[in-house]
């Protein structure tokens, strides 16, 4: 694999260098995009950074794909999850990192679940077709967005008013819901919704509820299983005021309630296990502009509610589990242009949170398991009239419990006016607040330090051939230290979090490569290649591959057809007959997915249909746990 992938690399070098060779003459070729590096939109030619963005479109051609798998064809990106029932447990592994290292920020708000071991955020709560786009930037980002962002920051937007008074959307769709080589075809996946929303004068809204309900796999793999079921319902509510040309406001109410039965573990079938996550968020973002810049505040409040009812081998009984966190945060920051080629973001954010536990071993009280953080921050944004532009910053984190840290930023990069070629280079620094829990709890520790992250990256994007071929390559080298470990006295058998002192190392590249020769057809592919210590590397593949073809049949059709190959990778389970731990290593897999859709009305009735796993592969995407099968899944959007 070592010999094709330095094939694979000397192959876009010699495709890089003859596509230059052809576009000397071209000045501007590097298409604008809005994206977020700086929490501004400015031109991608501008930025420092290789950013996916997942279009409103993209979404589109994508329907009938949970918000896992469209996450998981993002180069350098894995979502183990993705592939199984609907209500597996996700888990998100950007570079070699784990989810605690993932920062997922929503209409500008972070989220996290302030209970949780390693305050990961459930992307279950959240249904795609609330989506307007996505956005991930990887590498260290703690600059900008505090805590969480060490291997790669998930900008999700959601969708916004129209400008017309009054525009609604109403859709259904349901499929099947298969392992390998089962072929039940009764629908057994439901997902409707409704969307209402408009602007009159000053006054835009957005209402929309979403449902989904799932049902036929079983989570852990195995025969004879009982099936479990998945259920969640979602609310959201936006308003906004544009008082005038310089100042609005805007402010979000959102419900989200997740209900799902799931297994004992691996290869463990369990019919009473019962989870129930209930989770309220309630925002505003105020904005006003003047004449050398922008004042933004962003706020948001979630109180996220966990309801466990387990059966337990060693009583024979259910036992109950309760989970409740709050977190709180105020971003306040301003953008002021000294000139058109230089400007300055200064910021401080304010994070509160607190968590509560019940369980038949814990009880932890919100009023000890809290603490509050304030981080002043400072980013300057330089572009110079030759190429060159630069994205320096700095983050003061000032912690309750553990005192102060440091973050930096240093993003250089350069276009050349007369080659359609820009690099990058950034060296930056992340950081990870210790959870509450391994703050607070029987086995917590306040002497815990923060996770400190550094990255180092390189590379370049090109765009050739008129703009048909896009091409772009990032190679990365990261530090990571004082890493928590769970550690336990083999003396007294005492339990506690501790700062690990080994340095963790996780190095790679991804390739992305867009290709759209006429104007119907195109064709987009990525590659991943992530190294990490074996002790870290569990469900991380080394090699990755994603391609998608996207084709317009005619004006009104339109098909889209992915190709995933994932390389093999280690996993371990838990063996409740010997008691041990047994690692093993998962065989690779590749899947391919399809999608048609059809306009039958232009922007009014349009219906498709989706097939995914269409050769019908049987893999393990976690150990002891099913993956789904050859499913169809069949759809009608109503827009009035």
């Amino acid at each position: 694999m070592k010999r094709n992938f330095i094939k694979l690399s000397a192959y876009f070098t010699l495709v890089t260098s003859f596509a230059l060779a052809q576009e000397q003459n071209l000045s501007k070729t590097i298409q604008e995009i809005v994206i977020s590096d700086t929490k501004f939109a400015q031109s991608k030619e501008k930025s420092g950074k290789i950013i996916e963005k997942i279009t409103a479109k993209d979404l589109e051609n994508k329907k009938g794909q949970t918000l896992a798998a469209v996450l998981s064809q993002v180069a350098g990106v894995e979502v183990a999850g993705s592939q199984s029932g609907t209500g597996k447990n996700l888990e998100y592994y950007i570079r070699g990192g784990r989810s605690r290292q993932v920062l997922i920020v929503i209409d500008g708000v972070p989220v996290t679940d302030a209970s949780g071991i390693g305050f990961q955020y459930d992307l279950r709560l959240l249904p795609v077709e609330q989506i307007e786009s996505i956005e991930i930037m990887k590498g260290a980002a703690s600059t900008l967005y505090g805590s969480g962002a060490a291997t790669g920051l998930i900008n999700i937007t959601l969708k916004k008013a129209t400008k017309k008074e009054i525009e609604g959307t109403v859709y259904m769709n349901l499929g099947t819901q298969n392992t390998a080589n089962q072929t039940k075809t009764n629908a057994q996946d439901f997902n409707q919704g409704f969307s209402v929303n408009g602007s009159k004068g000053r006054f835009s809204y957005l209402t929309s509820l979403n449902s989904t309900e799932t049902k036929g796999i079983s989570e852990a793999a195995g025969t004879n299983f009982e099936t479990d079921y998945f259920s969640r319902v979602n609310a959201l509510q936006k308003i906004g005021i544009q008082f005038n040309s310089k100042f609005s406001i805007h402010a979000f109410t959102n419900y989200d309630r997740l209900k799902s039965s799931f297994d004992g573990g691996n290869f463990t079938d369990e019919t009473a296990n019962i989870s129930l996550s209930e989770q309220f968020r309630v925002g505003f973002t105020p904005k006003y502009k003047y004449t050398n810049g922008e004042l933004n505040l962003v706020t948001g409040f979630t109180n996220l509610e966990r309801h466990y009812d387990t059966y337990s081998s060693w009583s024979s009984s259910i036992e109950k589990s309760y989970y409740k966190s709050r977190s709180f945060s105020i971003d306040m920051f301003n953008k002021y242009n000294f000139s058109k080629s230089f400007f300055l973001i200064l910021g401080t954010q304010f994070q509160f949170m607190d968590m509560q536990e019940e369980t038949a071993y814990e009880y932890i009280l919100n009023s000890q398991a809290n603490f509050n953080v304030v981080d002043p921050y400072v980013t300057a944004v330089y572009y110079s009239n030759f190429g060159l532009n630069i994205n320096v910053g700095a983050r003061s984190n000032n912690h309750n419990v553990y005192g102060s840290h440091t973050t930096f930023n240093f993003n250089p990069s350069f276009s050349f006016h007369k080659t359609p070629l820009r690099l990058i280079f950034s060296y930056s620094s992340a950081y990870i607040t210790p959870s509450l829990y391994q703050l607070f709890s029987p086995y917590g520790n306040l002497n815990l330090k923060p996770e400190e992250n550094t990255t180092i990256e390189a590379g370049f994007e090109t765009t050739v051939l008129d703009k048909k071929v896009t091409l772009n390559t990032v190679g990365f080298y990261r530090e990571q230290e004082n890493t928590y470990d769970f550690f336990t006295d083999s003396t007294s058998y005492e339990s506690q979090y501790i700062n690990n002192s080994n340095v963790v190392i996780a190095k790679g590249m991804e390739t992305t490569l867009s290709i759209k020769p006429i104007s119907y057809f195109s064709i987009n592919g990525n590659y991943t290649f992530t190294q990490v210590a074996e002790a870290q590397s569990k469900l991380i593949p080394k090699h990755k591959v994603n391609v998608s073809f996207d084709v317009d049949l005619t004006k009104k059709i339109h098909w889209n057809t992915q190709y995933q190959y994932v390389e093999s990778r280690n996993d371990a389970y838990f063996d409740s007959i010997t008691f041990a731990t047994i690692n093993t290593v998962l065989a690779s897999y590749q899947v391919v997915n399809t999608n048609f859709s059809i306009d039958v009305v232009p922007n009014r009735l349009s219906i498709f249909t989706a097939i995914t796993n269409i050769l019908d592969k049987d893999f393990y995407e976690n150990i002891g746990y099913s993956a789904r099968g050859r499913n169809f899944k069949l759809g009608i959007n109503f827009k009035f």
